[in-house]
């Protein structure tokens, strides 16, 4: 039988002060849908969506005020009056990263953290303190006879497997 990795699973975004790299821009000029993908230092993924189509067909003027101020940060260049959207693919940008927390729509009893991205300004590049090295999985500590080490109530010490 083969055997299908695993991914490490989805991780939100903590709050705080990120640089995030533009990887992908998508443009559905049709419909006026613009998805922007970008990513962390860290290997952390955001996607921010414009609709500058509104539902009754008519310019999104809200949509096109925060795309246009993104894409102007995002280049460094708030003089100017239209892009490619391809120009956004590999430029950086510095955001506050804040957490709205708000009950689902399709089960009340849970909530959804929604990711927004406030403080806008031009980066550069990647910061070093958000560049960190991967991290190495550790492996229990075994007595000699093989068995993980316990705790005394009989349950596996965390302490001693994360030493």
């Amino acid at each position: 039988m083969a055997k299908i990795a695993l991914s490490e699973g989805f991780t939100v975004i903590p709050e705080g002060t990120h640089i995030f790299k533009i990887t992908e821009v998508t443009y559905k000029e049709t419909f006026g849908k613009i998805e922007v993908k970008m990513e962390t230092a860290n290997g952390l993924k955001h996607t921010e969506r414009f609709s500058l189509i509104g539902k009754n067909g008519q310019p999104n003027e809200g949509a096109m005020n925060a795309f246009s101020f993104f894409a102007k940060t995002a280049l460094d260049d708030f003089e100017l009056t239209e892009i490619d959207h391809n120009d956004l693919v590999g430029r950086y940008m510095k955001c506050v990263v804040e957490h709205d927390v708000q009950p689902s729509n399709k089960n009340p009893d849970k909530n959804v953290t929604f990711i927004r991205l406030a403080d806008k300004s031009p980066a550069y590049g990647f910061d070093e303190a958000e560049v960190t090295p991967p991290t190495t999985k550790k492996t229990a500590p075994a007595k000699a006879n093989g068995t993980p080490v316990t705790s005394k109530t009989g349950g596996i010490n965390l302490d001693d497997l994360l030493g």
